[in-house]
């Protein structure tokens, strides 16, 4: 609602806002800011907090590295426009990091939120997107 009590829409707020400068973020809970969009390259500590409650540690497949040992992973490169958003981040070890930024190995969200690692083609030539074991349903 405008000061004059003119009722606007999500859309016309979200204009109104990137016209005066107003950075977007999307806020949890305690408002912890979880989604920062491009107003900042590195994931903050809240950010950080969700992402290790959601992937419990690094996320490429077989690795271990609790979350405490990881770094926050952008799934679309910041320098290619990637937000700096929990539900487009995922936490990686240094080694899996790194090796994911030599461009072979890619990780992706998958429609359910989970981060899912593809392999090289010269691996799975069809490039099937593995989960962690941590992120597989429990057998009874």
């Amino acid at each position: 609602v405008l000061t004059t009590d003119t009722p606007v829409s999500v859309g016309q707020a979200r204009r109104l806002a990137c016209n005066a400068g107003v950075l977007p973020a999307v806020l949890g809970a305690n408002s912890a800011i979880l989604n920062l969009g491009r107003s900042r390259r590195l994931f903050d500590r809240y950010q950080r907090i969700a992402l290790a409650i959601r992937d419990r540690g690094c996320v490429f497949v077989g690795c271990e590295r609790p979350a405490a040992w990881t770094e926050a992973h952008h799934i679309i490169a910041w320098h290619d426009g990637g937000p700096t958003n929990v539900d487009q981040g995922c936490l990686l070890c240094s080694f899996h990091h790194h090796l994911i930024h030599q461009g072979q190995w890619a990780v992706v969200i998958a429609p359910d939120g989970t981060p899912e690692i593809i392999p090289p083609a010269r691996i799975d030539p069809d490039q099937a997107p593995i989960r962690h074991q941590r992120f597989k349903p429990r057998r009874e």
